[in-house]
């Protein structure tokens, strides 16, 4: 029977093993920490001594703008308004006899010119032409009848100086035949007014025009009869028209308005670029100021004339001509600025004030004070200096003393320089030695 084992002596190797693997636990878990230990710290090492971008504002760039000189000048102001043109003459006729309509000159059509004295309807005179041989033979009646009383008063003149006798002063009249003598001189006198008024009425059957027009309206025709209420032809005159402008009244003051027909008004370009086309003109003067103000708007009213209307002289052949009832713009001189800054209506910014780079490249915002405001120019008395620099292009966003830079006007392109370009440049040098340093010193 085979001896049993004892056990016991293999009881201390279990706890012999068990701090075995405890120490090489123990170990394994000592190595991780250092090994994290370690890496923490290389990781703080590389994070503190790790070269850094240095912190700073954004390089400005200059603003490219083009400037314009400035200088003074004596100006003439200019005043604009709108207007219509209006005949300065226009007459419809009317005849002055009664008849039948025998003759129209070719002229007479709408649109058609005539000239002072020409002849454009003919009524029939055939009945005043008889009227005038009546009228005729009553003068010589009249004229006959006068030679006879002056006869007989002649014969009463020697019978009362034969007879020698005294008598009153009223009697001496009727003695002497003077009551028949009158009677008889004033026959006469109304038979030859009768034969005027019937040689009138024979001219009047021509109907001429009384100054130089052109044809508005035709109103009859050959064959029509005629009374003194009928109108004939409208006529409108070709020598000049007017034309109404309305300006604001705070501009009256620097306008010349005449007062009497001896004065010389304003010069006036008038425009109608719808009709005309850009850029044609007449030129007319302002004759006088009318005596109210437009209804609506409280705008002064100024009469500008202007001569050959129709462009018919010929020295205005080819110069548009200014029809009746259109709108036209007027440009008037008014009077001299003197000592005065023009700046283009563009220009100025927020009403009063202007853009000036500096001598040191910068955007300065300037109030100016106005003097007068024009169509395109506005005339500044006060705030500028002569040669000063005008900025002359819009920016988007303006501050003050920003940098700019004048571009160049020949086309060639233009790095635009910064404001901090030179504190930049500086900065890479640094800090591209102290990278340069660490590196030789790891090696």
């Amino acid at each position: 029977m085979p001896t049993p084992r004892n056990p016991e002596p293999n009881r201390p190797e279990r706890p012999r093993s068990l701090r075995r693997e405890l120490i090489a636990g123990g170990l394994k878990l000592l190595l991780a920490a250092l090994i994290v230990v370690v890496g923490v710290g290389a990781f703080r090492y590389q994070m503190q001594n790790s070269p850094r971008a240095r912190r700073r504002k954004p390089a400005r760039q200059a603003k490219l703008v083009q400037v314009r000189p400035i200088h003074k000048a004596d100006c003439i102001t200019t005043v604009t308004g709108m207007g219509a043109v209006i005949p300065a003459q226009q007459v419809a006729l009317q005849p002055q006899v009664t008849g039948k309509i025998v003759e129209i000159s070719d002229d007479v059509i709408p649109g058609g010119v005539v000239q002072a004295g020409q002849k454009l309807v003919t009524i029939d005179h055939r009945d005043y032409e008889i009227l005038v041989k009546q009228r005729h033979s009553d003068v010589a009646r009249a004229e006959k009848d006068l030679k006879v009383e002056q006869g007989n008063q002649a014969v009463a003149k020697q019978e009362y100086e034969l007879l020698g006798e005294v008598v009153t002063d009223e009697d001496r009249e009727l003695v002497l035949r003077q009551p028949q003598l009158a009677a008889a001189e004033s026959a006469l006198e109304s038979a030859e007014a009768a034969l005027d008024k019937a040689e009138l009425d024979l001219a009047r059957c021509d109907i001429a025009a009384p100054f130089n027009a052109v044809v508005r309206h035709k109103h009859v025709d050959v064959g029509a009869t005629v009374s003194l209420n009928s109108q004939l032809v409208t006529l409108i005159g070709t020598d000049e028209a007017w034309v109404e402008v309305m300006v604001p009244v705070t501009k009256l003051k620097w306008l010349d308005i005449p007062q009497n027909n001896g004065q010389r008004g304003a010069t006036v370009n008038i425009y109608n670029d719808s009709i005309w086309g850009s850029g044609r003109s007449r030129t007319g003067r302002v004759i006088r100021l009318a005596g109210e103000l437009e209804t609506q708007g409280k705008m002064a009213k100024l009469v500008v004339a202007v001569d050959d209307p129709f462009s018919l002289k010929p020295e205005n052949r080819g110069k548009p001509q200014l029809l009746m009832g259109s709108y036209v713009s007027a440009e008037i001189q008014g009077r001299m600025l003197t000592s005065v800054f023009p700046v283009d209506r563009s220009h100025v910014r927020d009403k009063d004030t202007v853009w000036i780079m500096d001598d040191g490249g910068r955007l300065e915002i300037r109030p100016v004070e106005i003097a007068y405001e024009g169509p395109d120019k506005v005339y500044v008395s006060d705030g500028l200096s002569e040669n000063e620099r005008l900025v002359v292009t819009d920016i988007a966003a303006p501050v003050a003393e920003m940098p700019l830079q004048v571009a160049q006007t020949d086309g060639e392109a233009e790095i635009p320089l910064t404001v901090a370009q030179t504190d930049s440049e500086k900065d890479t040098a640094e800090q591209d030695g102290r990278l340069a340093q660490r590196k030789e010193r790891r090696e």
